[in-house]
């Protein structure tokens, strides 16, 4: 115990009745976008158990607004105006994470992404990399970044998000479920290659979930329909949902878990013919 920070020795020391909630609250982490709802969701949820949060947006106006929000609320968190698809920003903001938390990070939360709506044949080799560099290589290099620190926990715990798109063919999004397919492998390798140094890797792959990034898709009523008759639970997901398996992967119920994708898709990638009616 004579190497813990003062924070983790208040925390071990906090008399706490839950265990779970007394690791959490020694946990550094850094979830690396807070836009959108699913992703202040995720910052909220692990911040409520306790957690020591960093997160980062391109949108400083949106940033602030939201720590102004959780410092009100007493939460633990702080922010840095980043581009994750920019190798100088990722590079500073793993700086400000090391700064910040001494070196030591136990979970990183890596839940940047975005899609351009096209058939494969109308996208442009420019939508083609950015599409690669945001939703790809920016969780690649900050994995490789965040190692050190992760390592020198001894207890690190990684959470990719990933997508349904990787598992099945979905309309238009034929280059976003390769880089989630992308993810899906570095997610299994980081788990058996990081292992010795006591680092989990997992993923979560959700499909509609209620957030303002799907809001246009979500107004045509009849794709609506679609989209809940290829769900068997029949509605759309909530972004608490997702937030609560992300928290799950980071806490110490789940230390023999790893190298795992979870769907959070209310059954859709499992469906295969059920029709509506007999």
């Amino acid at each position: 115990m004579s190497n813990l920070t003062a924070a983790e020795k208040l925390a071990l020391n906090s008399g706490e009745l839950s265990d779970m909630i007394v690791m959490m609250k020694c946990e550094y982490m850094c979830v690396d976008s807070a836009a959108g709802d699913d992703r202040r969701a995720i910052v909220e949820e692990l911040a409520g158990h306790g957690a020591i949060v960093h997160t980062c947006s391109r949108n400083k106006s949106e940033l602030e607004s939201c720590l102004k929000s959780w410092l009100d609320d007493g939460f633990k968190i702080t922010g840095s105006v980043c581009d994750v698809s920019s190798p100088c920003d990722r590079e500073k903001l793993m700086n400000d994470v090391s700064c910040l938390f001494g070196g030591k990070l136990f979970i990183l939360v890596n839940n940047v992404g975005t899609n351009i709506r096209k058939p494969m044949v109308d996208l442009t080799s420019k939508e083609f990399s950015t599409l690669m560099s945001t939703n790809f290589e920016s969780v690649f290099h900050i994995s490789q970044l965040a190692h050190p620190f992760l390592k020198a926990s001894r207890t690190g715990s990684i959470v990719f998000t990933s997508s349904v798109s990787a598992f099945v063919s979905l309309k238009s999004m034929t280059l976003q479920g390769a880089t989630k397919g992308a993810i899906n492998l570095l997610t299994k390798n980081l788990a058996c290659e990081w292992a010795k140094d006591n680092i989990r890797s997992n993923a979560v792959a959700p499909w509609y979930i209620r957030t303002s990034m799907v809001e246009q898709v979500l107004s045509n009523q009849e794709y609506v329909e679609e989209v809940l008759h290829c769900t068997p639970l029949g509605r759309l997901g909530d972004p608490n949902e997702v937030a609560s398996l992300v928290a799950f992967l980071c806490m110490p119920a789940s230390s023999y878990i790893t190298g795992q994708i979870i769907c959070v898709d209310g059954g859709m990638s499992v469906n295969g013919f059920y029709p509506r009616h007999g």
